[in-house]
C-alpha cells in the first residue's frame, strides 16, 4: 500500500498547519481597498496550495525512495515541530522553525542507499524549483495571482533544496554525505 490512512490523516493535518502558518508570509495580491478584515480564508488556502506541495513531495521523495530500494517507509508527522511552528505563528514571532514531518525507515539500510534516500527530498524540491521556473518562464497570460504563486513556489523550492543540503544533523546533507563516506 503507498499510503495507510494514517498517512493521509497526518497528510490533512500538515497541510492545515502549513496552510495556517505560511498564511501571514504567502498572500494573493490584492488593492489597498481590498482588505479583509477577521481571519483571511482565501490566504489561508492559496498559502496551503503554495506551501503544501514542497513538503509534501519533499517527504514523499524519501518514502518512495526507500519503497523503490525495497524498505517499508512510514511518513509521520512530527507533531512538536508543526506545533512549534504554529505557536510561533500564533505569537506573531519573526522567526519560523519548521519541521513538521519526517519518513521512518528501518534500521540497516546500507550507507549508500541511505545517502540516495536522503537526497531524494531536496531532490524534489530541485524538480520542483526547476518547474515552477519553467512555467513562469514559459507560460503566457497567468493571472496575478498564478503568478505570484509559481514565484513562491520557485524561492520555497530552492530554499528547502539549499537548506536542506547543509550537512549538519538531522539534516538530510547530513546524511547525504555520512553514507558517501
Amino acid at each position: 500500500m503507498l499510503l495507510t490512512l494514517v498517512e493521509v490523516l497526518s497528510l490533512v493535518v500538515m497541510t492545515l498547519a502549513l496552510g495556517y502558518i505560511f498564511s501571514g508570509f504567502i498572500r494573493i495580491p490584492r488593492d489597498l481597498f481590498e482588505m479583509k478584515g477577521g481571519f483571511d480564508w482565501e490566504n489561508f488556502w492559496f498559502a496551503a496550495l503554495v506551501s503544501a506541495p514542497a513538503v509534501v513531495f519533499h517527504e514523499f521523495g524519501h518514502k518512495f525512495v526507500a519503497m523503490a530500494l525495497g524498505y517499508s517507509a512510514t511518513f509521520h508527522v512530527y507533531t512538536f515541530g508543526l506545533v512549534l511552528a504554529v505557536v510561533l505563528k500564533m505569537i506573531s514571532s519573526p522567526l519560523l522553525i519548521l519541521a513538521p514531518a519526517y519518513v521512518s525507515i528501518p534500521a540497516g539500510v546500507p550507507p549508500l542507499q541511505g545517502s540516495l534516500i536522503a537526497f531524494a527530498g531536496p531532490f524534489v524540491n530541485l524538480l520542483l524549483f526547476g518547474i515552477s521556473a519553467l512555467v513562469l518562464k514559459l507560460r503566457k497570460n497567468m493571472s496575478k495571482k498564478e503568478m505570484i504563486g509559481w514565484a513562491i513556489s520557485k524561492k520555497l523550492n530552492l530554499f528547502l533544496f539549499i537548506f536542506n543540503m547543509i550537512p549538519i544533523p538531522p539534516l538530510d546533507g547530513f546524511h547525504v554525505l555520512s553514507g558517501l563516506w
